[in-house]
């Protein structure tokens, strides 16, 4: 690049870079390549959702923590504290006034099972008054669900017995006859909702007014179980049952990143978008069946589906452009006028150090009119040999020479009046 390119240039370019620097200060950080997410017990369904997300997220490039909890209530206390970027929780557990978390939507169904005695005359939850009742662990979405919709019924610790066990421990204990029901939040393939349909000791409550509870509790969502759907051979169940259903849910700490939160909603597609026994085909992940507010990466998500950077480039490329394209604006209110006045400034640089000697010959040829003296013609050498000093691109050639045609037209008429 040549000295006049150069200083054109050179001054632009370094508002360019200063203003570049400026702009950064504005764009949002990168996410992180780590993120941690609080499931449940290791042979639960919440642990093995999230491998499935961590090779989604690690394919990715974003490397996952997962971390055991003893259930719902131990995930939103981790969100809240901000001990945890995301975790799966079972709706209606977390408190719609947490205005420490947001919600990416419902998952999928977590259908409510309340197994009863078959030898106990127990219709509804109502009936459950005076009986034992396991209820599921301390800190569980089990335990939270099955007290609300006891205290819906009226009945509680004063009027009932109410058990904390859980799992096989209270399959074992209905079976055995020391509790009268139990209630199970999972899904149809589970083995202990298995073994409890097919066992004659025990039967599966049908809830006549559900269409009640999906009005009076709005996390909750009403499922039909036809007969024969859990299995044709067996008749399991024997009857259409009605059946109610919690969702689970995905939830973030609001200081969780912004892109991760929308590569998390993919995953959540991709690992929950199939058909399920209650479920169609992309009828998850859902907006509806939360009390927690969608943040605003989650809403962005089902108006419009997956950011369009992300659809065509890897993550890391795409949030990269994502980040910077709040440069884009100032760097064109700036690069639009800086290349409208560039070109014309590095031509008038240029062509100045070629009409500046008009001026001179100028005053020459006005002064030979009155008569040719040796002071003239020395200083129509001077100009002559100072021009030949000057160097111009090629593209401007034309008019240096046109210049030195001046002189010579100058030299010329010189000599006729000498």
């Amino acid at each position: 690049m040549n000295s006049d390119k150069l200083k054109t240039f050179l001054p632009a370019l370094v508002l360019a870079v200063a203003a570049f620097i400026l702009a950064y200060q504005f764009v949002d950080p990168a996410p992180p390549n780590t993120l941690t997410l609080s499931a449940g017990s290791k042979d639960g369904a919440y642990y093995k959702y999230a491998e499935s997300y961590r090779g989604y997220l690690e394919s990715r490039g974003i490397h996952v923590n997962i971390l055991e909890s003893a259930g719902s209530q131990e995930n939103v206390e981790r969100l809240t504290a901000g001990k945890v970027d995301v975790a799966f929780v079972q709706g209606g557990v977390a408190s719609p006034k947490n205005t420490t978390l947001s919600s990416l939507g419902s998952l999928y169904y977590e259908p409510l099972w309340v197994f009863v005695r078959s030898d106990v005359s127990i219709k509804s939850l109502a009936d459950l008054k005076g009986k034992s009742i396991a209820v599921g662990l301390e800190g569980s979405g089990t335990r939270v669900l099955s007290l609300q919709l006891l205290q819906e019924n009226a009945v509680n610790g004063k009027n009932a017995n109410l058990s904390s066990v859980a799992g096989g421990k209270a399959v074992d204990a209905l079976l055995n006859g020391k509790v009268d029901a139990v209630f199970l939040v999972a899904g149809s393939r589970a083995d202990m909702v298995q073994q409890l349909n097919q066992n004659a000791k025990v039967k599966l409550l049908s809830f006549t007014r559900a269409q009640a509870y999906t009005r009076r509790i709005p996390t909750l969502s009403l499922l039909n179980l036809p007969e024969g759907t859990l299995s044709l051979i067996k008749n399991i169940p024997a009857e259409d049952t009605t059946l109610l259903a919690t969702s689970a849910t995905l939830l973030v700490n609001k200081n969780t990143h912004p892109a991760l939160q929308g590569l998390l909603m993919q995953a959540a597609a991709y690992v929950h978008g199939g058909r399920s026994l209650f479920s169609k085909a992309g009828e998850f992940p859902t907006s509806d069946y939360t009390a927690i507010t969608l943040s605003k990466q989650a809403q962005r998500y089902y108006k419009s589906g997956p950011p369009f950077l992300q659809r065509y480039l890897p993550f890391w490329a795409a949030t990269m452009i994502d980040r910077l394209k709040v440069m884009l604006l100032p760097f064109i209110a700036l690069l639009i006028p800086l290349f409208k006045v560039m070109p014309p400034l590095y031509r008038w640089r240029v062509r100045s150090r070629i009409y500046r000697w008009y001026d001179e010959l100028s005053r020459v040829d006005i002064a030979l009119v009155e008569g040719v003296d040796q002071t003239l013609l020395d200083e129509l050498d001077r100009i002559e040999n100072e021009i030949r000093k000057v160097h111009v691109p090629l593209s401007y050639a034309d008019e240096l020479y046109s210049l030195r045609m001046h002189v010579a037209l100058i030299r010329d008429n010189a000599g006729r009046k000498d």
